[in-house]
């Protein structure tokens, strides 16, 4: 394949997917395609992100100043990086703030990079889903920008957000961002919920889908199977441990400011 032909198709990708397509046929050297991207980058056509990772510059445009899409970038970081948490949310278009820090999963580790005015930062998949082969389930692949997205589902991120608040900007921005989606697959939200193991996470998930009952259409037996699996022990909602009302239903400590919507107030 002609090197142009490459770039029309992929506006992200790696050196190992350049190398996979330009030296079918075996009338090429890895030493020769090395120099391709090379002389790409130096023309402008290309933009070096870092090591392996390139993006195609549109003609007109200045390589020092274009704007590379951060979920094209942050789904090339590994072969098995998935756009999650906040980040999954506001590429659905569904977050109260714009972040300019984006949260992947992989099964190993990774370290921040920052690119540009947008920072990166790996999660590395929790311990007992990244035994199973598809690392938990409801993750989909999207067309983006003449690439493609690794994304987890809406219900696979309404659980994340509620399983490490702290990685989507606490319970206001939690509240306002989730409830921006119309709709989910309540069956969705309770199996991937129970293939985490942790109990305060089904109380979390449980009581909001109680708070949101009437808009979300759920029914008893969504609680039931949560229900089931709540703590054993009264948990507080955060880490931090503030007071609130207790909901023995979740065995839940929940702050009056999730109850009573503080944020609505006008100052």
């Amino acid at each position: 394949m002609k090197p142009l032909e490459f770039f029309y198709r992929h506006s992200v990708f790696t050196r190992q997917e350049f190398l996979a397509e330009y030296l079918k046929g075996g009338d090429k050297s890895e030493y020769t395609a090395n120099n391709v991207l090379a002389q790409h980058v130096a023309s402008g056509r290309l933009l070096r992100v870092r090591r392996s990772l390139y993006t195609v510059v549109p003609p007109g445009l200045d390589p020092e100043k274009y704007s590379v899409d951060p979920y094209l970038l942050a789904t090339k970081f590994a072969d098995d990086a998935v756009v999650a948490y906040h980040a999954a949310l506001q590429y659905y278009g569904k977050t109260y703030s714009i972040w300019h820090r984006f949260h992947y999963l992989i099964k190993g580790r990774g370290r921040p990079f920052r690119f540009r005015n947008s920072e990166f930062v790996a999660i590395q998949i929790p311990a007992l889903l990244r035994v199973l082969s598809d690392a938990g389930g409801e993750i989909v692949e999207k067309p983006h920008l003449g690439g493609t997205v690794r994304v987890t589902t809406f219900e696979r991120t309404m659980v994340d957000v509620l399983d490490q608040p702290e990685l989507s900007g606490g319970w206001e921005e939690i509240w306002r961002s989730l409830e921006m989606v119309e709709f989910f697959d309540l069956d969705a939200v309770i199996s991937y919920t129970l293939k985490l193991g942790s109990a305060l996470t089904v109380a979390r998930v449980g009581f909001y889908l109680e708070q949101h009952r009437e808009q979300l259409m759920v029914e008893k037996r969504h609680l039931e199977s949560l229900q089931a699996h709540r703590p054993k022990q009264p948990r507080y909602m955060g880490q931090k441990k503030k007071s609130g009302k207790f909901f023995s239903k979740w065995n839940l400590v929940v702050p009056e400011y999730i109850l009573k919507r503080f944020w609505e107030e006008v100052l």
